[in-house]
């Protein structure tokens, strides 16, 4: 017996890197890199906690995180250094 696997495996709750959301999904931010980068983010209103989407996906590798109605745009790099919570699909309204 062969079991297949899901083209997309990832499961609400799981803990992945921000590279790795897909486009449209419900995250929430898990950790964030220490020092600078940390500043930045919590300036913006974007701390360990905050339910975040993300909006889009671009070559490259740029991720674009959307709160509320604010987008921002993370490098590639940097994407990898941030660890999310899969929460769902769609934010909820």
């Amino acid at each position: 017996m062969t079991t297949r696997k899901s083209k997309h495996p990832m499961v609400e709750n799981q803990i992945i890197p921000l590279h790795k959301s897909r486009m449209g999904q419900g995250i929430r931010i898990h950790a964030l890199p220490e020092g600078i980068i940390r500043t930045y983010f919590i300036r913006l209103g974007i701390k360990e906690g905050e339910y975040v989407t993300c909006f889009e996906r671009l070559p490259g590798g740029t991720v674009i995180i959307q709160k509320n109605r604010q987008q921002i745009a993370v490098g590639y790099d940097l994407a990898r250094q941030i660890l999310v919570m899969v929460m769902n699909e769609r934010q909820p309204e």
